[in-house]
């Protein structure tokens, strides 16, 4: 993966349920930051949308980021204020297995 590619600034967010330090209740689930990374950003093509389709995928486009572990298919990502639900875990590079991830999205949030 060429450094140069990665020119798009994602933010990885996961939910978290706050807990009140004096009453110990659990509060409404929030979004957090978890991380932000530098990405290579791009739409499907229509042949990767008809493949996805028969797949049962909703993936509409493809983010390639540096590897990061911890990154989980629950999470979300916002790239340019526009909300992406994470489609499966994320795939590995083929040669090492550490040094990109890529993580196929759907734009809009699931709940959960």
């Amino acid at each position: 993966m060429q450094a140069g590619k990665l020119r798009h600034r994602i933010e990885i967010q996961h939910k978290v349920t706050p807990r009140d330090p004096v009453t110990l209740e659990f509060g409404e689930p929030e979004w957090q930051l978890f991380a932000k990374a530098w990405a290579q950003v791009t739409p499907l093509s229509a042949r990767d949308l008809i493949a996805a389709q028969a797949a049962q995928s909703e993936a509409t486009a493809r983010m390639v980021i540096r590897y990061r572990s911890g990154v989980l298919p629950t999470m979300r990502i916002v790239y340019r204020d526009d909300l992406y639900s994470i489609e499966g875990p994320p795939l590995e590079d083929p040669e090492s297995g550490r040094d990109y991830l890529t993580i196929l999205v759907s734009k809009g949030v699931k709940d959960g």
